[in-house]
Protein backbone atom coordinates (compact mmCIF):
# COMPACT_ATOMS: atom_id res chain seq x y z
CA UNK A 1 0.00 0.00 0.00
CA UNK A 2 1.25 3.04 -1.08
CA UNK A 3 0.32 6.77 0.34
CA UNK A 4 0.93 10.04 -1.42
CA UNK A 5 1.76 12.42 1.40
CA UNK A 6 1.77 16.19 0.49
CA UNK A 7 3.56 18.91 2.52
CA UNK A 8 2.65 22.78 1.75
CA UNK A 9 4.78 25.57 1.96
CA UNK A 10 4.23 26.51 5.31
CA UNK A 11 4.37 23.14 6.76
CA UNK A 12 8.77 22.80 6.19
CA UNK A 13 8.85 21.11 9.68
CA UNK A 14 10.66 17.77 9.21
CA UNK A 15 7.91 16.36 12.38
CA UNK A 16 5.29 17.59 10.58
CA UNK A 17 2.15 15.43 11.14
CA UNK A 18 1.78 14.18 7.75
CA UNK A 19 5.17 12.23 7.77
CA UNK A 20 3.84 10.17 10.89
CA UNK A 21 4.26 6.47 10.59
CA UNK A 22 5.27 6.89 6.93
CA UNK A 23 7.37 4.38 4.43
CA UNK A 24 10.03 6.61 2.89
CA UNK A 25 10.62 3.11 0.76
CA UNK A 26 7.01 2.83 -0.29
CA UNK A 27 5.68 6.38 0.01
CA UNK A 28 5.84 9.36 -1.83
CA UNK A 29 6.17 13.00 -0.59
CA UNK A 30 5.07 15.75 -3.02
CA UNK A 31 5.75 19.00 -3.30
CA UNK A 32 4.55 21.60 -5.40
CA UNK A 33 5.09 25.56 -6.58
CA UNK A 34 2.04 26.14 -8.58
CA UNK A 35 0.70 29.17 -10.22
CA UNK A 36 -2.41 29.09 -8.32
CA UNK A 37 -1.10 29.55 -4.98
CA UNK A 38 1.84 32.15 -6.10
CA UNK A 39 -0.41 34.15 -7.62
CA UNK A 40 -3.82 34.51 -5.83
CA UNK A 41 -2.77 37.71 -4.36
CA UNK A 42 -0.06 39.79 -5.08
CA UNK A 43 2.10 38.32 -3.07
CA UNK A 44 5.65 40.46 -1.92
CA UNK A 45 8.62 38.69 -4.30
CA UNK A 46 10.96 38.52 -1.53
CA UNK A 47 7.46 36.10 0.49
CA UNK A 48 7.83 33.88 -3.02
CA UNK A 49 11.70 33.92 -2.89
CA UNK A 50 11.27 32.80 0.82
CA UNK A 51 8.75 30.17 -0.27
CA UNK A 52 10.29 28.54 -2.72
CA UNK A 53 13.50 27.91 -1.87
CA UNK A 54 12.41 27.30 1.57
CA UNK A 55 10.90 24.52 0.00
CA UNK A 56 13.20 23.55 -2.48
CA UNK A 57 16.04 23.16 0.58
CA UNK A 58 13.15 20.93 2.48
CA UNK A 59 12.32 18.71 -0.69
CA UNK A 60 16.41 18.16 -0.95
CA UNK A 61 16.96 17.45 2.88
CA UNK A 62 13.93 14.44 2.61
CA UNK A 63 15.45 13.29 -0.33
CA UNK A 64 18.71 12.70 1.67
CA UNK A 65 17.08 11.73 4.31
CA UNK A 66 15.76 8.57 2.01
CA UNK A 67 12.56 9.84 1.46
CA UNK A 68 11.11 9.53 -2.38
CA UNK A 69 10.31 13.13 -3.39
CA UNK A 70 8.08 14.00 -6.14
CA UNK A 71 8.92 18.05 -6.57
CA UNK A 72 7.51 20.59 -9.32
CA UNK A 73 9.24 23.48 -9.58
CA UNK A 74 7.66 26.76 -10.76
CA UNK A 75 7.28 27.11 -14.70
CA UNK A 76 4.82 29.44 -16.19
CA UNK A 77 3.86 27.30 -18.70
CA UNK A 78 3.62 23.54 -16.06
CA UNK A 79 1.53 21.58 -16.95
CA UNK A 80 -0.33 21.54 -14.03
CA UNK A 81 -1.04 24.83 -12.24
CA UNK A 82 -3.03 23.92 -9.17
CA UNK A 83 -2.19 21.55 -6.35
CA UNK A 84 -5.06 19.75 -6.94
CA UNK A 85 -3.69 18.69 -10.21
CA UNK A 86 -0.39 17.80 -9.25
CA UNK A 87 -1.66 15.23 -6.86
CA UNK A 88 -4.20 13.83 -9.14
CA UNK A 89 -1.45 12.78 -11.58
CA UNK A 90 0.53 11.28 -9.47
CA UNK A 91 -1.98 9.43 -7.41
CA UNK A 92 -2.80 7.83 -10.68
CA UNK A 93 1.17 6.94 -11.05
CA UNK A 94 1.68 5.20 -8.30
CA UNK A 95 -1.92 4.21 -7.63
CA UNK A 96 -2.23 5.60 -4.57
CA UNK A 97 -4.39 4.26 -1.50
CA UNK A 98 -5.04 7.41 -0.05
CA UNK A 99 -3.97 11.25 0.98
CA UNK A 100 -2.34 11.83 3.72
CA UNK A 101 -1.40 15.89 4.46
CA UNK A 102 -1.49 18.19 7.69
CA UNK A 103 -4.20 20.68 7.69
CA UNK A 104 -3.52 24.09 6.07
CA UNK A 105 -3.58 27.25 7.02
CA UNK A 106 -6.46 28.81 5.07
CA UNK A 107 -9.67 28.41 4.60
CA UNK A 108 -9.86 28.68 0.97
CA UNK A 109 -7.00 25.72 0.44
CA UNK A 110 -8.54 23.71 2.99
CA UNK A 111 -12.36 23.83 1.49
CA UNK A 112 -10.92 22.86 -1.89
CA UNK A 113 -8.71 19.51 0.09
CA UNK A 114 -11.87 18.90 1.87
CA UNK A 115 -13.47 17.71 -1.63
CA UNK A 116 -10.44 16.00 -3.01
CA UNK A 117 -11.48 12.38 -1.66
CA UNK A 118 -14.85 12.70 -4.18
CA UNK A 119 -12.30 14.04 -7.27
CA UNK A 120 -9.64 11.98 -7.02
CA UNK A 121 -11.34 8.84 -6.12
CA UNK A 122 -8.92 7.86 -3.17
CA UNK A 123 -9.61 8.77 0.52
CA UNK A 124 -7.84 11.99 1.82
CA UNK A 125 -6.49 11.96 5.70
CA UNK A 126 -6.32 15.11 6.66
CA UNK A 127 -4.07 15.37 9.79
CA UNK A 128 -4.09 17.65 12.96
CA UNK A 129 -0.92 20.35 12.79
CA UNK A 130 0.50 19.54 16.34
CA UNK A 131 3.37 22.14 16.10
CA UNK A 132 0.65 24.60 17.29
CA UNK A 133 0.20 24.38 21.22
CA UNK A 134 -3.65 24.74 21.00
CA UNK A 135 -5.33 22.55 18.41
CA UNK A 136 -8.75 23.42 17.21
CA UNK A 137 -10.97 21.77 19.25
CA UNK A 138 -9.22 22.77 22.68
CA UNK A 139 -9.86 26.52 21.37
CA UNK A 140 -13.36 25.53 20.86
CA UNK A 141 -13.97 24.15 24.21
CA UNK A 142 -12.25 27.12 25.64
CA UNK A 143 -14.27 29.34 23.86
CA UNK A 144 -17.55 27.90 24.35
CA UNK A 145 -20.00 29.63 26.19
CA UNK A 146 -18.19 33.06 26.80
CA UNK A 147 -19.74 36.45 25.56
CA UNK A 148 -16.53 38.02 24.81
CA UNK A 149 -12.90 36.15 23.85
CA UNK A 150 -9.67 38.07 25.57
CA UNK A 151 -6.14 37.02 24.02
CA UNK A 152 -5.13 37.42 27.83
CA UNK A 153 -6.89 34.94 29.26
CA UNK A 154 -6.42 32.73 26.94
CA UNK A 155 -2.72 33.18 27.47
CA UNK A 156 -2.41 32.63 30.50
CA UNK A 157 -3.98 29.30 29.88
CA UNK A 158 -1.66 28.55 27.39
CA UNK A 159 0.97 29.84 30.36
CA UNK A 160 -0.05 27.16 32.75
CA UNK A 161 -0.98 24.34 29.96
CA UNK A 162 2.77 24.69 28.87
CA UNK A 163 4.68 25.99 32.39
CA UNK A 164 6.66 28.54 30.41
CA UNK A 165 7.25 31.48 32.51
CA UNK A 166 5.38 30.24 35.79
CA UNK A 167 6.99 28.98 39.29
CA UNK A 168 6.43 25.81 40.86
CA UNK A 169 3.71 27.00 42.98
CA UNK A 170 2.13 27.66 39.87
CA UNK A 171 1.94 31.39 39.61
CA UNK A 172 3.86 33.80 36.57
CA UNK A 173 7.76 34.25 36.88
CA UNK A 174 7.88 38.37 38.10
CA UNK A 175 4.68 38.34 40.36
CA UNK A 176 3.06 39.08 36.75
CA UNK A 177 1.29 37.36 33.94
CA UNK A 178 1.44 40.69 31.79
CA UNK A 179 4.39 43.39 31.94
CA UNK A 180 3.18 45.08 28.26
CA UNK A 181 3.47 48.15 30.38
CA UNK A 182 7.06 48.42 30.61
CA UNK A 183 7.20 47.51 26.76
CA UNK A 184 6.59 51.22 25.27
CA UNK A 185 10.02 53.59 25.48
CA UNK A 186 10.52 55.61 22.39
CA UNK A 187 14.24 54.58 20.75
CA UNK A 188 16.24 57.62 20.76
CA UNK A 189 19.49 56.06 19.18
CA UNK A 190 20.75 54.23 22.63
CA UNK A 191 21.55 51.72 22.96
CA UNK A 192 22.33 51.22 19.27
CA UNK A 193 20.19 49.14 17.07
CA UNK A 194 22.09 45.39 16.25
CA UNK A 195 22.61 44.73 12.79
CA UNK A 196 20.34 42.50 11.68
CA UNK A 197 20.62 38.61 11.10
CA UNK A 198 21.42 38.00 7.32
CA UNK A 199 22.53 34.85 5.29
CA UNK A 200 24.14 35.31 1.81
CA UNK A 201 21.72 33.62 -1.36
CA UNK A 202 23.05 30.15 -2.25
CA UNK A 203 23.29 28.66 -5.49
CA UNK A 204 19.03 27.59 -5.30
CA UNK A 205 18.14 30.78 -3.41
CA UNK A 206 20.13 33.30 -6.47
CA UNK A 207 18.13 30.61 -8.74
CA UNK A 208 15.04 31.72 -7.21
CA UNK A 209 15.84 35.25 -7.11
CA UNK A 210 16.35 34.58 -10.85
CA UNK A 211 12.61 33.15 -11.93
CA UNK A 212 10.95 35.35 -9.41
CA UNK A 213 12.56 38.39 -10.97
CA UNK A 214 11.54 36.43 -14.35
CA UNK A 215 7.81 35.71 -14.18
CA UNK A 216 6.88 37.66 -10.94
CA UNK A 217 8.38 41.12 -12.27
CA UNK A 218 4.65 42.83 -12.13
CA UNK A 219 3.98 41.91 -8.30
CA UNK A 220 4.85 43.69 -5.00
CA UNK A 221 7.98 44.71 -3.52
CA UNK A 222 11.73 43.73 -4.59
CA UNK A 223 14.34 40.88 -4.43
CA UNK A 224 17.37 43.04 -4.17
CA UNK A 225 19.42 41.83 -0.60
CA UNK A 226 17.54 39.08 0.02
CA UNK A 227 18.92 37.43 3.38
CA UNK A 228 16.36 35.55 4.74
CA UNK A 229 17.30 32.21 6.13
CA UNK A 230 15.42 29.45 3.84
CA UNK A 231 16.93 26.52 6.29
CA UNK A 232 15.89 25.25 9.55
CA UNK A 233 19.97 25.42 10.41
CA UNK A 234 19.86 28.86 9.14
CA UNK A 235 16.62 30.35 10.82
CA UNK A 236 18.05 28.58 14.13
CA UNK A 237 21.03 31.09 13.76
CA UNK A 238 18.68 33.72 13.16
CA UNK A 239 16.89 32.61 16.40
CA UNK A 240 20.45 32.77 18.47
CA UNK A 241 21.26 36.51 16.77
CA UNK A 242 17.75 37.91 18.57
CA UNK A 243 18.60 36.00 21.60
CA UNK A 244 22.17 37.24 21.79
CA UNK A 245 21.88 41.05 20.72
CA UNK A 246 18.19 41.94 20.24
CA UNK A 247 16.44 40.04 23.02
CA UNK A 248 17.73 42.17 25.83
CA UNK A 249 16.35 45.26 24.44
CA UNK A 250 13.32 44.12 22.93
CA UNK A 251 10.50 44.94 25.73
CA UNK A 252 11.49 48.44 25.94
CA UNK A 253 11.53 49.20 22.79
CA UNK A 254 9.93 46.73 21.17
CA UNK A 255 6.78 49.48 20.12
CA UNK A 256 9.05 52.06 19.20
CA UNK A 257 9.10 53.40 15.34
CA UNK A 258 12.31 54.86 14.13
CA UNK A 259 12.95 57.06 10.91
CA UNK A 260 16.32 55.13 10.33
CA UNK A 261 16.51 51.47 11.32
CA UNK A 262 13.83 49.19 9.96
CA UNK A 263 14.76 46.14 12.36
CA UNK A 264 15.42 48.02 15.80
CA UNK A 265 15.48 45.12 18.09
CA UNK A 266 12.53 42.69 16.47
CA UNK A 267 13.53 39.09 16.19
CA UNK A 268 12.25 39.12 12.55
CA UNK A 269 11.51 35.28 13.17
CA UNK A 270 7.60 35.42 12.55
CA UNK A 271 8.14 34.13 8.77
CA UNK A 272 10.57 30.80 9.57
CA UNK A 273 7.63 30.22 12.31
CA UNK A 274 4.58 30.54 9.99
CA UNK A 275 6.59 28.33 7.28
CA UNK A 276 7.80 25.90 9.74
CA UNK A 277 11.43 26.27 9.82
CA UNK A 278 11.60 26.95 13.64
CA UNK A 279 8.86 24.95 16.24
CA UNK A 280 7.14 28.01 18.33
CA UNK A 281 7.41 25.88 21.62
CA UNK A 282 10.75 25.43 21.35
CA UNK A 283 11.30 29.43 20.38
CA UNK A 284 9.72 30.10 23.64
CA UNK A 285 11.28 27.74 26.10
CA UNK A 286 14.47 29.46 24.39
CA UNK A 287 13.22 32.64 25.50
CA UNK A 288 12.36 31.68 28.91
CA UNK A 289 15.74 30.10 29.29
CA UNK A 290 16.95 33.76 28.26
CA UNK A 291 15.84 35.07 31.25
CA UNK A 292 16.36 32.42 33.67
CA UNK A 293 19.84 32.29 32.71
CA UNK A 294 19.94 36.31 33.15
CA UNK A 295 20.84 37.17 29.50
CA UNK A 296 17.36 39.03 29.43
CA UNK A 297 15.26 40.59 31.49
CA UNK A 298 11.65 39.37 32.55
CA UNK A 299 9.80 42.51 30.49
CA UNK A 300 11.45 41.52 26.82
CA UNK A 301 11.39 37.81 27.73
CA UNK A 302 7.28 37.74 28.84
CA UNK A 303 6.39 40.26 25.83
CA UNK A 304 8.25 38.53 23.28
CA UNK A 305 6.52 34.96 24.03
CA UNK A 306 3.49 36.69 24.98
CA UNK A 307 3.55 37.18 21.14
CA UNK A 308 3.74 33.98 20.08
CA UNK A 309 2.02 31.64 23.14
CA UNK A 310 -0.32 34.37 22.79
CA UNK A 311 -1.21 36.47 20.05
CA UNK A 312 0.12 34.23 17.37
CA UNK A 313 -2.45 31.36 19.25
CA UNK A 314 -5.19 33.19 19.98
CA UNK A 315 -5.81 34.87 16.89
CA UNK A 316 -5.54 31.12 15.01
CA UNK A 317 -8.42 29.70 16.87
CA UNK A 318 -10.29 32.87 16.23
CA UNK A 319 -9.69 32.37 12.44
CA UNK A 320 -10.94 28.58 12.56
CA UNK A 321 -14.32 29.09 14.94
CA UNK A 322 -15.45 31.78 12.63
CA UNK A 323 -14.43 31.30 9.50
CA UNK A 324 -15.48 31.17 6.10
CA UNK A 325 -18.31 34.07 7.73
CA UNK A 326 -15.59 35.85 9.65
CA UNK A 327 -13.87 37.39 6.25
CA UNK A 328 -16.90 38.95 5.33
CA UNK A 329 -17.00 41.15 8.55
CA UNK A 330 -17.58 45.12 8.03
CA UNK A 331 -19.35 46.02 11.27
CA UNK A 332 -18.45 49.68 10.60
CA UNK A 333 -19.89 50.03 7.30
CA UNK A 334 -16.48 50.51 5.70
CA UNK A 335 -16.75 51.40 1.55
CA UNK A 336 -13.69 53.31 0.50
CA UNK A 337 -10.97 51.79 -1.43
CA UNK A 338 -7.45 51.05 -0.68
CA UNK A 339 -5.57 54.46 -1.32
CA UNK A 340 -2.87 53.48 -4.42
CA UNK A 341 -0.08 54.72 -1.99
CA UNK A 342 0.08 51.61 0.10
CA UNK A 343 1.66 50.22 -2.87
CA UNK A 344 4.06 53.08 -3.54
CA UNK A 345 4.77 54.35 -0.30
CA UNK A 346 4.35 57.74 -2.45
CA UNK A 347 2.75 60.06 -0.02
CA UNK A 348 4.10 62.97 1.90
CA UNK A 349 2.86 61.13 5.25
CA UNK A 350 6.27 60.49 6.49
CA UNK A 351 5.43 57.36 8.99
CA UNK A 352 3.11 55.89 6.34
CA UNK A 353 5.94 56.51 3.91
CA UNK A 354 8.39 54.87 5.86
CA UNK A 355 6.43 52.05 6.77
CA UNK A 356 5.41 51.52 3.31
CA UNK A 357 8.80 51.61 1.99
CA UNK A 358 10.38 49.37 4.48
CA UNK A 359 7.61 46.91 3.75
CA UNK A 360 8.04 46.97 -0.54
CA UNK A 361 11.96 46.68 0.33
CA UNK A 362 12.06 43.95 3.05
CA UNK A 363 8.71 41.90 3.07
CA UNK A 364 8.37 43.19 6.89
CA UNK A 365 7.55 45.81 8.96
CA UNK A 366 6.74 45.35 12.72
CA UNK A 367 3.86 45.14 14.87
CA UNK A 368 3.36 48.81 15.57
CA UNK A 369 4.13 49.91 12.13
CA UNK A 370 1.40 48.00 10.98
CA UNK A 371 -1.32 48.31 13.86
CA UNK A 372 -0.52 52.01 14.56
CA UNK A 373 0.25 53.08 11.29
CA UNK A 374 -0.64 51.55 8.29
CA UNK A 375 -3.64 49.87 10.02
CA UNK A 376 -4.43 52.91 11.99
CA UNK A 377 -4.72 54.94 8.51
CA UNK A 378 -7.13 52.37 6.82
CA UNK A 379 -8.70 52.40 10.07
CA UNK A 380 -9.62 56.06 10.46
CA UNK A 381 -10.01 56.64 6.54
CA UNK A 382 -12.80 54.21 6.77
CA UNK A 383 -10.98 51.38 4.18
CA UNK A 384 -12.95 48.16 2.70
CA UNK A 385 -11.53 45.64 5.08
CA UNK A 386 -11.37 43.00 2.26
CA UNK A 387 -8.78 45.85 0.74
CA UNK A 388 -6.78 46.47 3.27
CA UNK A 389 -6.73 42.47 4.62
CA UNK A 390 -6.03 41.69 1.12
CA UNK A 391 -3.05 44.29 1.24
CA UNK A 392 -1.27 42.91 4.86
CA UNK A 393 -1.82 39.43 3.30
CA UNK A 394 -0.07 39.97 0.25
CA UNK A 395 3.24 42.47 1.29
CA UNK A 396 4.10 40.51 4.33
CA UNK A 397 6.29 37.20 4.10
CA UNK A 398 5.22 36.20 7.75
CA UNK A 399 1.39 36.77 6.12
CA UNK A 400 -0.67 33.62 5.94
CA UNK A 401 -4.64 33.51 6.51
CA UNK A 402 -5.11 32.41 10.01
CA UNK A 403 -2.87 34.85 11.25
CA UNK A 404 -2.99 37.83 9.18
CA UNK A 405 -7.32 37.86 8.81
CA UNK A 406 -7.78 38.13 12.13
CA UNK A 407 -5.22 40.31 13.40
CA UNK A 408 -6.32 43.02 10.74
CA UNK A 409 -9.84 42.44 10.21
CA UNK A 410 -10.51 42.31 14.01
CA UNK A 411 -7.46 43.95 15.86
CA UNK A 412 -6.62 46.49 13.09
CA UNK A 413 -9.69 47.21 11.63
CA UNK A 414 -12.31 46.50 14.74
CA UNK A 415 -14.50 45.29 11.63
CA UNK A 416 -15.69 42.25 13.33
CA UNK A 417 -17.83 44.58 16.40
CA UNK A 418 -15.33 44.11 19.23
CA UNK A 419 -15.10 39.84 18.86
CA UNK A 420 -11.31 40.24 18.71
CA UNK A 421 -10.56 43.24 20.73
CA UNK A 422 -12.34 45.43 22.86
CA UNK A 423 -11.92 48.80 21.81
CA UNK A 424 -10.62 50.32 18.63
CA UNK A 425 -6.95 50.55 17.63
CA UNK A 426 -7.16 54.80 16.94
CA UNK A 427 -5.09 57.20 17.89
CA UNK A 428 -4.26 60.65 16.51
CA UNK A 429 -0.63 61.88 15.41
CA UNK A 430 0.22 62.72 19.04
CA UNK A 431 0.80 58.90 19.53
CA UNK A 432 2.95 58.31 16.24
CA UNK A 433 5.13 61.33 17.17
CA UNK A 434 5.14 59.65 20.98
CA UNK A 435 6.46 56.33 19.88
CA UNK A 436 8.55 57.45 16.83
CA UNK A 437 11.23 60.35 15.58
CA UNK A 438 8.98 60.42 12.30
CA UNK A 439 7.36 63.28 12.57
CA UNK A 440 10.32 65.96 12.85
CA UNK A 441 10.97 65.15 9.20
CA UNK A 442 7.11 65.38 8.28
CA UNK A 443 5.73 67.60 5.72
CA UNK A 444 2.62 67.75 7.93
CA UNK A 445 2.58 69.29 11.39
CA UNK A 446 1.96 67.21 14.06
CA UNK A 447 0.71 69.96 16.63
CA UNK A 448 -1.76 70.96 14.02
CA UNK A 449 -5.07 69.52 13.31
CA UNK A 450 -7.24 71.81 11.11
CA UNK A 451 -4.74 73.63 8.95
CA UNK A 452 -3.47 72.57 5.11
CA UNK A 453 -0.60 71.54 6.90
CA UNK A 454 -1.97 69.67 9.66
CA UNK A 455 -0.97 65.90 10.22
CA UNK A 456 -4.02 64.24 8.37
CA UNK A 457 -4.33 61.81 11.38
CA UNK A 458 -4.82 64.63 13.64
CA UNK A 459 -8.68 65.41 11.93
CA UNK A 460 -9.53 61.90 10.65
CA UNK A 461 -8.97 60.04 14.33
CA UNK A 462 -11.82 62.87 15.57
CA UNK A 463 -13.86 62.41 12.45
CA UNK A 464 -13.47 58.74 13.26
CA UNK A 465 -14.91 59.53 16.67
CA UNK A 466 -17.52 61.70 16.01
CA UNK A 467 -19.01 59.45 12.55
CA UNK A 468 -18.99 56.08 15.40
CA UNK A 469 -20.58 57.59 18.39
CA UNK A 470 -23.54 55.16 18.15
CA UNK A 471 -20.79 52.08 17.74
CA UNK A 472 -18.38 53.18 20.93
CA UNK A 473 -20.05 55.88 22.99
CA UNK A 474 -20.79 52.98 25.26
CA UNK A 475 -17.74 51.44 25.03
CA UNK A 476 -16.58 52.22 29.00
CA UNK A 477 -12.80 52.04 27.38
CA UNK A 478 -13.38 55.17 24.93
CA UNK A 479 -15.62 57.12 27.41
CA UNK A 480 -13.39 59.86 28.16
CA UNK A 481 -12.28 60.09 24.20
CA UNK A 482 -16.21 61.51 23.60
CA UNK A 483 -16.19 63.52 26.76
CA UNK A 484 -13.00 64.83 25.51
CA UNK A 485 -14.75 65.70 21.76
CA UNK A 486 -18.46 66.66 23.26
CA UNK A 487 -15.96 69.32 25.46
CA UNK A 488 -14.66 71.17 22.52
CA UNK A 489 -16.09 74.27 21.21
CA UNK A 490 -18.81 74.02 18.07
CA UNK A 491 -16.50 75.74 15.92
CA UNK A 492 -13.66 74.14 16.59
CA UNK A 493 -15.62 70.35 15.92
CA UNK A 494 -16.97 71.94 12.91
CA UNK A 495 -13.07 73.03 11.85
CA UNK A 496 -12.02 69.85 12.06
CA UNK A 497 -14.61 67.81 10.56
CA UNK A 498 -14.47 70.12 7.66
CA UNK A 499 -10.49 69.19 7.56
CA UNK A 500 -11.39 65.13 7.95
CA UNK A 501 -14.04 65.62 4.68
CA UNK A 502 -11.14 67.68 2.73
CA UNK A 503 -8.82 64.42 3.82
CA UNK A 504 -10.88 61.61 2.90
CA UNK A 505 -12.25 63.24 -0.84
CA UNK A 506 -8.71 63.78 -1.75
CA UNK A 507 -6.46 60.36 0.30
CA UNK A 508 -4.74 60.23 -2.97
CA UNK A 509 -2.87 63.45 -3.04
CA UNK A 510 -1.88 62.82 0.64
Amino acid sequence: MANLILILGDQLTRGISALNGADRERDLVVMAEVHDEASYTNHHKKKIVLLFSAMRHFARQLANDGWQVHYQAYRPDNKHQSLEAVVDEQVKQITADRVITTECGEWRLHEQIDQWHDRLGVPVEIRPDTRFIAGKDEFAVWAKGRKQLRMEFFYREMRRKTGLLMTSDGEPEGGRWNFDAENRKKWTGKPPAPAPFRVEPDAITQEVIGLVDEYFSDHFGTTEDFHFAVTAGDAQAALDHFMDFALPCFGDFQDAISDTEDWLFHSIISPYINCGLLDPLAVCEAAAQAWYAGRAPINAVEGFIRQILGWREFVRGIYWLNMPGYAQENRLGNTRALPWFYWTGDTKMRCMHKAIDATRRNAYAHHIQRLMVTGNFALLAGIKPEEICDWYLAVYADAFDWVELPNVLGMVMHADGGYLGSKPYAASGKYIQRMSDHCANCHYKVNKATEEDACPFNALYWHFIDRHRDDFANNPRMGMMYRNWDKQKPERRDALLRRAGHLLTNLEQL
